[in-house]
């Protein structure tokens, strides 16, 4: 049995007067809010309508032509530093005596800067003293006992071991010497040691220690920076650095002004990082910058090539 559908059964959907009439309202509805919504937004001064002229952009205008060659003025920069910076400490242990310097002191070459409490080490050194002495005693008896010894050998009232053995006690009673006076050397070192001077003139510029406190051996105690020798280090390129000759000086600039340098080396190693070849300048006027400050140095490079140059 199958299920037929005629076509008197089939009726044609026509919308109805009441579904017309919802979507009239919905749209009226609709266009009021947009109405609405334009009202309360617009501005209450009227539509903006420019009145004064725009101020026009200011350009700078270059003249360029065609040029078969450039010469380029390039800048480079490095830092001034002190030639010499040394961290100066006691290589024994002991208690600190006195510092007899601050940070900014200024110092003479040798000056002394602090020393150790070396009552313990100065009273081994009378020790060691008095025991050169006394080797030295006992040298001397040695020797006036050989003396006697071979003269009752030549008469044959001792044996020739016997001699042999006093000579055997003034080489032992030498050696005794030598070993207490080198025990003496070792306690003067050892004092001289004790106490900090300055290797060079300088600042002081770190006193990491005071006195009162234990100072262990290796440690650093004051920081010395040289004084009167400075160098600016600036890395250059390769073909720079190559065309640069040693001796030759050179004209930096800081912002003290110009600050004149020979140029005493450089590494002709390319640093990975940096690309640059380190060039290291001797300044001959310390007075004319400071440690730590910033001087540019500019070289002129020629451009073998045609065409427009602009700046950028």
């Amino acid at each position: 049995m199958s299920d037929t559908i005629t076509p008197a059964a089939v009726r044609e959907k026509r919308p109805t007067a009441g579904r017309g009439l919802f979507f009239i309202l919905l749209l009226v509805g609709i266009v009021a809010i947009l109405l609405l919504l334009a009202l309360t937004r617009r501005s209450a001064e009227g539509p903006l309508v420019p009145t004064e002229a725009p101020i026009p952009i200011s350009v700078v205008v270059e003249t360029v032509s065609l040029e078969t060659a450039l010469s380029l003025e390039e800048t480079f920069s490095g830092m001034v530093q002190a030639r010499r910076v040394s961290q100066l400490g006691f290589s024994s242990g002991g208690r600190i005596a006195s510092v007899l310097v601050d940070i900014g002191d200024r110092v003479a070459e040798n000056q002394l800067l602090a020393r150790l409490d070396t009552r313990d080490l100065k009273a081994q050194l009378s020790a060691a003293l008095a025991s050169v002495d006394e080797a030295k005693a006992n040298h001397t008896l040695a020797l006036a006992t050989v003396e006697r010894q071979r003269k009752l050998f030549e008469r044959g009232h001792v044996s020739g071991q016997r001699v042999d053995e006093v000579e055997a006690e003034v080489a032992a009673a030498a050696a005794r010497i030598e070993a207490a006076r080198a025990q003496a050397d070792t306690l003067r070192v050892t004092i001289d040691l004790a106490e900090i001077r300055a290797p060079y003139a300088g600042t002081i510029t770190a006193r990491m220690s005071d006195e009162g406190a234990i100072a262990v051996p290796g440690s650093i105690m004051l920081e010395l920076v040289e004084a009167g020798h400075l160098e600016a280090r600036i890395g250059l390129p390769a073909n720079a650095a190559v065309e640069m000759e040693v001796g030759n000086t050179y004209m930096l600039i800081s912002d003290r002004g110009p600050v004149p340098a020979k140029l005493k080396a450089s590494t002709g190693i390319i640093d990975q990082n940096l690309r640059t070849v380190m060039s290291v300048f001797d300044i001959s006027e310390a007075a004319s910058v400071e440690a730590g400050a910033v001087v540019r140095l500019a070289l002129e490079r020629d451009i073998d090539e045609r065409g427009f140059w602009v700046p950028v």
